[in-house]
């Protein structure tokens, strides 16, 4: 089976969820946050983030790591924390040998529920389903963030069997 890293990244708090899968079988493995404190300097924050994402991929040992691209549409100004943040953790992940792919927020709704501009609400309910969990992932954050794992594996694994020369 393979390990996969989904995040959502975030200055405040960035949201992990690990899975496992083979074929078209899921397995969730984990989810959570790294928080960082208001008040901390840019670059503690950064580093907090640094450091807990070095430690989930320690702890996991993914093969691939899908993170969610940056959305700006919404607020221009929270934007470039958020950039710096995704920079920290495409570093680290670099840094870890750990294969990262970048999916913008539509792309990953279309891989869970089909559509691009599906609800927060439905796409996590979908997440929950495919991963047989009991209830919805919580916080928001780590479900985004299952959902990227998610999207990843599947193109992971569509452009392997491209490169291979079995076209799916």
């Amino acid at each position: 089976m393979t390990v996969v890293l989904g995040i959502d990244p975030g200055i405040a708090t960035t949201g992990y969820g690990v899975i496992k899968a083979e074929s078209t079988r899921y397995r969730y493995v984990a989810h959570g946050t790294i928080e960082t404190e208001v008040g901390l300097s840019s670059g503690m924050r950064l580093s907090v983030i640094y450091d807990g994402i070095v430690e989930v991929v320690r702890r996991y040992h993914p093969a691939v790591a899908g993170v969610e691209s940056l959305y700006f549409a919404r607020n221009i100004t929270s934007a470039f924390p958020v950039a710096q943040a995704r920079g920290v953790l495409m570093l680290a992940l670099f840094q870890e040998g750990v294969e990262t792919r970048e999916y913008p927020p539509q792309e990953i709704k279309q891989a869970i529920s089909g559509s691009g501009k599906a609800p927060k609400a439905q796409v996590q309910e979908l997440v929950r389903v495919l991963l047989g969990l009991s209830e919805v992932p919580h916080p928001d954050h780590a479900a985004d963030a299952l959902a990227a794992a998610i999207c990843c594996y599947n193109r992971y694994t569509t452009e392997m069997r491209i490169e291979a020369g079995n076209d799916p």
